[in-house]
């Protein structure tokens, strides 16, 4: 992890309410790994020094992207930087997915804008396979034609049946995962807790591997504050410990994770 004053080359709109954000990092692209994130301090926030937490959406050795939506102030204030501004990063932060089981079917589910933290994942991956994909509508479906060139079959669902299934990414996931044998898949995951939760709920009950990206509120990135802290599954008297999502994680088995229900 290093800091990194960067030049914006490119902010544009991707889709809907969705940007892009490439800035040229030349020291943090060349280390990132799949399922980490950068820290990044959005100017004109005024009193609000802290930091925002963004997935990596692309990084190569000219520097990272990340995709995101205005959400709140933070990300709402972003979309005054203009190409040529000068931003201050830190990363790559966190842990990020294990490299993938080669004798196992590569599953990618995501929820929301979760897939752009897993593109990393996809591009390099030599084995592709399913990618399921959530929104609420068409137009909160990403990167659909960014995995499919990449290989990947993408099986899209929304909550209005604007695209693909209707209903939550489980509904397109479960009936084709019924089919599979449950032992050979390798589920990667990102998006909303409640459908890490789910995928993670399934995984256990059916003795297949699900990797988790979980999200919390990371106020600081680099472990000091443990705002994001999460319980962990341990072979301890006590049966679980504190585990920081952006030091330890954020990328969890799902077996590790115990959820507050």
């Amino acid at each position: 992890m290093k800091h990194e004053l960067t030049n914006v080359i490119e902010h544009d709109n991707f889709q809907g309410e969705y940007r892009i954000l490439r800035l040229a990092a030349p020291v943090t692209g060349p280390q990132v790994k799949p399922g980490q994130f950068l820290g990044l301090q959005v100017p004109n926030l005024g009193e609000r020094i802290l930091r925002r937490p963004f997935s990596i959406y692309q990084a190569d050795a000219s520097g990272v992207a990340v995709l995101y939506k205005a959400v709140g102030r933070g990300t709402e204030a972003m979309a005054n930087i203009q190409v040529g501004d000068t931003v201050n990063i830190i990363g790559p932060l966190g842990n990020g997915y294990p490299e993938p089981d080669a004798s196992k079917t590569p599953v990618l589910v995501a929820g929301g804008y979760g897939n752009a933290a897993l593109y990393i994942l996809a591009q390099r991956m030599k084995k592709k396979g399913i990618a399921f994909f959530g929104g609420r509508s068409a137009i909160d479906i990403l990167l659909v034609k960014e995995f499919e060139e990449l290989g990947w079959d993408v099986r899209p669902t929304t909550d209005d049946g604007s695209l693909g299934t209707q209903g939550l990414v489980t509904d397109a996931f479960d009936p084709w995962a019924k089919k599979q044998d449950f032992q050979s898949l390798e589920v990667f995951c990102c998006g909303p807790n409640p459908m890490l939760k789910a995928i993670g709920d399934r995984a256990i009950a059916h003795d297949f591997t699900a990797w988790l990206s979980i999200d919390r509120h990371m106020a600081c990135g680099v472990g000091a504050c443990l705002t994001c802290v999460i319980k962990r599954k341990t072979d301890t008297p006590k049966d679980w410990e504190w585990s920081r999502c952006c030091k330890d994680g954020p990328i969890y088995e799902s077996r590790e994770v115990l959820w507050d229900e």
